[in-house]
């Protein structure tokens, strides 16, 4: 059991020195650049919304449009979301009020 504790708390470290190094070394890298590189700028532009569209797909692979409900809850939650953020431009709302809005739809279809 304390091999379990231990093991646990390995990987909680682990994770944290990842996550800081991650998040540090960028400002590492760039410490003494004036002008970030047209590379890195062109994928703070691009990547954004190729993972979003990867999480999309990666959410709906497993709907079943050719039964039950036919993926209407779905359909209506990821609509729901588009809609939202392309008026809003608010991540946080558009995807609270579509996660909330596709909850209710799959108790009620």
């Amino acid at each position: 059991m304390v091999n379990e504790y231990i093991r646990l708390a390995l990987v909680i470290g682990v994770c944290a020195v990842c996550t800081m190094l991650t998040r540090a070394i960028p400002f590492l890298i760039f410490r003494d650049s004036e002008k970030v590189p047209k590379t890195v700028l062109y994928l703070g532009k691009v990547l954004p919304p190729a993972v979003i569209a990867t999480l999309v797909i990666f959410a709906l692979r497993n709907t079943d449009f050719l039964t039950g409900s036919h993926g209407l809850a779905e359909i209506i939650g990821v609509l729901t979301a588009g809609i939202l953020h392309w008026f809003l431009k608010n991540s946080l709302i558009s995807i609270g009020v579509a996660t909330v809005l596709y909850m209710v739809l799959l108790h009620i279809i």
